[in-house]
């Protein structure tokens, strides 16, 4: 995966993440990158800035300049998004089985009609989740990180 600074015509920057710079350049023409803030297909590279290391395993995330007139997103409605989209989540998993790391296996063995079509969810690696799209298995990623069901999330 490639991780890409994007910025759209009005000058939102945000970050998007490809799997190659092929797919990048493929999704851009066929309009499928858009601005998550304005909705604006007209999306470029951004100039990117390195990220400069801190302490330990901690990553020091240089500021951006908000443009003038516009406020930053505030911090209650970045929560109380993350929130309501926990529950639909939540509500979207009631009905599905936690399989784990065998996510894979058993997604492919209903796909090939090895074992009875169930809903599942659990996890898998960025590489087999790409195989098993590139078989046809019909897969979706989740919006937040799921754990096993003893966890919280």
């Amino acid at each position: 995966m490639i991780v890409f600074d994007l910025k759209c015509e009005v000058g939102h920057v945000f970050e998007a993440w490809f799997g190659s710079s092929g797919a990048w350049e493929e999704q851009r023409a066929a309009g499928l990158v858009a601005c998550p803030m304005c909705g604006s297909a007209e999306v470029g590279k951004a100039v990117m800035a390195p990220n400069v290391g801190a302490k330990g395993n901690q990553v020091a995330v240089p500021s951006l300049p908000v443009p003038a007139g516009e406020a930053g997103i505030p911090a209650e409605a970045v929560k109380a998004a993350m929130a309501v989209l926990a529950d639909m989540q939540a509500k979207v998993l009631e009905g599905s089985k936690w399989v784990g790391s065998a996510f894979a296996d058993k997604a492919r063995a209903m796909h090939l009609g090895e074992a009875p079509h169930a809903p599942i969810h659990g996890q898998t690696s960025l590489a087999e989740a790409q195989a098993l799209i590139e078989e046809g298995v019909p897969v979706a990623p989740l919006p937040l990180p799921v754990v096993p069901p003893e966890a919280c999330n």
